[in-house]
């Protein structure tokens, strides 16, 4: 086991990461763009977590190119802009909007 395994489980974290920030700002905020980013967020962990088993099974590098995919995808995501430049790098981090009251009367 090389130290490319790491790399991919480091991936791997950062995906599920990326895919219960979205599912936080989601639920504080209610926007449409968020909930999208969260349902395909499944999809695209999955595709992490695939490429981390294939990093351990077969191949580190093909495992990594699927982590890889799998960021990129989850990084297109059309999303709204909640935050400000203003706000604090780990509250954007960890996904701390402010909550809509009015999110769930439309």
């Amino acid at each position: 086991m090389s130290y490319l395994v790491f790399v991919a489980g480091f991936g791997a974290l950062a995906a599920y990461l990326l895919w219960f920030r979205d599912m936080r700002i989601f639920r504080r905020t209610g926007l449409p763009g968020y909930r999208t980013a969260s349902l395909h967020g499944i999809a695209y962990v999955t595709l992490a977590l695939i490429g981390l088993d294939v990093s351990l099974v077969l191949n580190e590098s093909l495992g990594i190119g699927l982590i890889l995919i799998a960021l990129f995808l989850q990084g297109r995501e059309k999303r709204e802009k909640v935050f400000t430049p203003r706000d604090p790098a780990l509250d954007r981090f960890l996904g701390k909007a402010p909550r809509r009251e009015d999110k769930g009367r439309e």
